[in-house]
């Protein structure tokens, strides 16, 4: 596996998800009931960051067109999505926060 270190436990909270770039790919970190999620970070219909959006509960909403994501599992609820998005697993070692990257 490919973990990599994106961020201090205290960097997410569960009305400021972050967003990372590793590499060439934006991720979107969020804490939901509890649970750190990491999901692609742009809507697959147009670039929106969903970092951006509008949470409610486990969803996002896409701040341009009104897509929702479920964000633990990245699956289109509504909307012009297209399709369901990546996720990333998700660990935390001490303070930092993990993602497997493979």
């Amino acid at each position: 596996m490919n973990w990599v270190s994106i961020c201090k436990l205290g960097d997410i909270s569960d009305e400021s998800p972050l967003a990372v770039k590793v590499g060439d790919k934006e991720i979107g970190v969020f804490r939901v009931e509890g649970r750190l999620h990491a999901i692609e970070d742009i809507c697959p219909h147009a670039y929106a960051l969903l970092t951006e959006g509008f949470i409610e509960g486990r969803t996002v909403e896409c701040p341009l067109h009104e897509a929702i994501f479920d964000i633990p599992t990245g699956k289109l609820q509504s909307g012009p999505g297209c399709r369901d998005l990546h996720i990333y697993e998700v660990r935390v070692d001490g303070d930092d926060v993990l993602l497997n990257m493979a």
